[in-house]
């Protein structure tokens, strides 16, 4: 994102908005993302030794080969796929047409939107409590969680507002310092596991006691390994960043295949290095913490791998750990934060569903901080209430994304690859429902999150709807010559809804209109006819192109999402073109006047004239410079 200026992102084409990004090296922008999914250590061994208990580690192997074997290779797909950033959601919005595809998207925006926020909210809140629960803090600070969490998240905004190269610097040398220091920690541990061999032993005995062959055990740890979901955190910012990845001088603005394939290296390298992480992390808690310790109250309760940095390394290595861990869990809504600043100015804009300025950054970052605030209070920055969530937003995204690349797949006609996909699909969907089913309370707020999206964006189309929106008008070699020939005397332009396009329709059109307005000379007239294709479009290019129909009949024809507002660009455009106030006849629409406001409102027609007036005057404010509208 541009850290100079509020530019609209929608505005640039695909490359100008990548210089805006001043791209970065795929393993610094990695570690932007790896803020999110390395900070997950600070909380997932204890999470999933309350899942699974003594078979914490086997379940922890499970979701390591569901991440390298199948989120893996999905995302490296959608990177493929979407390489400006968009996502899996770009890729399934083409499936859908009109307003469904719309409706879809906004839901998934709104499960987005939500493991976006809750990232932020969440982490930040976990932050919160490993600063409370060290050792050496003041005791005035102990239940004091929600401010420190508020304080927390706008120091974050903050770092947003001042630019985004900032944040990306701040990322890497956070994450170098967390996994350095986790790596001691789990260094030590294994010593100390090697030096007291009983400890294994103890553990296979009591699995054994517990669960008998080990068939049992994988079919537990099947049950059970959908509850550390949370570990899988991270694909979904990992290509929503991917247009800050620094490609090849020689790259395709379209498709750039060296930022492709650093962005499968970012996304591979990612994967790898949090799966040794994660099985060594689950392995050395669960052998050498008490399991009395893992609960609610106890020492190691959401703080497994600082219990033991406090054990075995002393308070000033546990301190220094416990401040590297609340950096990072801190920093872990950079990635959300990028995420969201690429995803919403691709989409709300261009649908018209977000005011004009949510395609600045700044602005932006003012808005989402302070839901971000909004959500905290409400959850009163209680890291259990919101992790159900989170885990859901995350799962949703990640079962679109082996969706949309099964789908790809199979266009492709790859049959291998789209049974591949399928299968990846069907067990994040499996894990999708294992979380709703344990938690429904994610589901629950990822409903609010995509109601009140989907109320704001109705209600900011509603209030644009009076807007040009067109994002640029051409015409071809016949428009330009018809404009030029009539520029010299005057520009009477008459809208005409194309019906049979047959002669007697068009002289039955110019009888109409010189009764109606009492014209001295048809001969200059031009008809423009506006073919509405999908209405559910904000914006649209516009393309005039030229005809003569029936030997005698010069006509515009336009493809628009609407047609009063691309009749208005039109007629604007024409003006600054040509230096004449063009004219421009209709008759007046029957119906009801309201229906047809809404038929406007919903399918781009409807009560036309008054519209293309009112569309007009707002956009060119000095009446003796608008284009002369005649209705008759």
């Amino acid at each position: 994102m541009s850290t100079e200026t509020d530019v609209p992102l929608e505005s640039l084409d695909p490359a100008e908005g990548d210089a805006a990004a001043h791209p970065a090296p795929w393993w610094r922008v990695m570690c932007l993302t790896g803020v999110d999914y390395f900070s997950t250590l600070g909380y997932q061994p204890g999470i999933a030794f309350i899942a699974a208990s003594l078979l914490s580690p086997l379940a922890t192997v499970i979701l390591v080969l569901l991440t390298l074997f199948g989120a893996l290779p999905v995302y490296r797909r959608v990177a493929a796929e979407s390489p400006h950033g968009q996502g899996s959601i770009a890729m399934l919005e083409r499936l859908l047409p009109f307003w469904r595809g719309k409706f879809f998207v906004l839901a998934l925006l709104g499960f987005a939107l939500t493991d976006f926020i809750i990232t932020i909210t969440l982490s930040a809140a976990d932050a919160a409590a490993h600063v409370v629960e060290n050792p050496h803090v003041p005791h005035w600070m102990h239940g004091e969680e929600l401010w420190i969490t508020l304080l927390l998240i706008a120091l974050l905004g903050a770092v947003f507002l001042k630019g985004f190269q900032e944040a990306i610097g701040l990322a890497v040398g956070l994450v170098a310092i967390y996994l350095a220091l986790n790596l001691v920690v789990l260094g030590v541990s294994a010593w100390h596991i090697i030096d007291s061999p009983h400890v294994v032993t103890d553990w296979t005995a009591a699995l054994t006691t517990q669960h008998g062959s080990f068939l049992t055990m994988l079919g537990v740890a099947l049950l059970v390994f959908p509850q550390l979901a949370l570990g899988m955190s991270g694909f979904e910012t990992g290509v929503a960043v991917m247009s800050h990845v620094q490609g090849d001088p020689g790259d395709d603005p379209m498709k750039p295949a060296g930022r492709i394939r650093n962005t499968k290296k970012l996304l591979t390298a990612a994967a790898v290095t949090m799966s040794c992480y994660l099985i060594a992390s689950s392995l050395v808690t669960t052998l050498l913490i008490p399991e009395h310790e893992f609960e609610e109250g106890g020492e190691a309760y959401g703080r497994a791998l600082a219990y033991l940095a406090h054990t075995y390394l002393g308070d000033i290595f546990g301190t220094a750990y416990d401040a590297a861990t609340i950096a990072i869990l801190w920093f872990a809504g950079a990635s959300a934060m990028a995420g969201m600043l690429n995803l919403i100015p691709r989409y709300l804009p261009r649908y018209g569903m977000a005011p004009e300025w949510a395609g600045a950054v700044r602005p932006l970052v003012v808005v989402l901080t302070s839901t971000a605030f909004l959500i905290t209070w409400i959850f009163d920055a209680d890291v259990n209430a919101q992790g159900g969530a989170y885990a859901t937003g995350v799962l949703v995204l990640m079962v679109s994304a082996a969706v949309a690349v099964t789908l790809a797949a199979r266009k492709a006609g790859q049959r291998w690859l789209t049974a591949a996909y399928g299968v990846i699909a069907l067990i994040l969907g499996y894990t999708l429902a294992d979380n709703v089913h344990s938690r429904p309370d994610g589901v629950k707020i990822g409903a609010c999150f995509i109601a009140a999206i989907v109320a704001v964006s109705l209600a900011s189309r509603l209030w644009r709807a009076f807007e040009l929106r067109t994002t640029d008008v051409t015409y071809d070699a016949r428009a330009d010559l018809f404009l030029r020939d009539c520029a010299r005397r005057s520009i009477r332009l008459v809208a005409n809804e194309p019906d049979a396009r047959d002669r007697e329709e068009y002289v039955a059109k110019v009888n109409q209109i010189v009764d109606d307005n009492d014209l001295r000379d048809a001969g200059d007239i031009l008809f423009v006819e506006v073919t509405v294709k999908d209405y559910s479009d904000f914006e649209s290019r516009i393309e005039v192109h030229g005809e003569v129909l029936h030997g005698e009949f010069r006509v515009l024809t336009v493809e628009a999402s609407t047609v009063p507002n691309a009749l208005a660009s039109v007629l604007l455009d024409i003006r600054d073109r040509t230096g004449v106030r063009p004219h421009i006849y209709f008759e007046w629409t029957e119906g009801n006047p309201l229906l047809n406001l809404v038929r406007f409102l919903l399918f781009g027609v409807g009560e036309v004239a008054p519209v293309t007036r009112e569309v007009i005057r707002r956009a060119e404010r000095d009446p003796g410079e608008r284009p002369h509208v005649h209705v008759g």
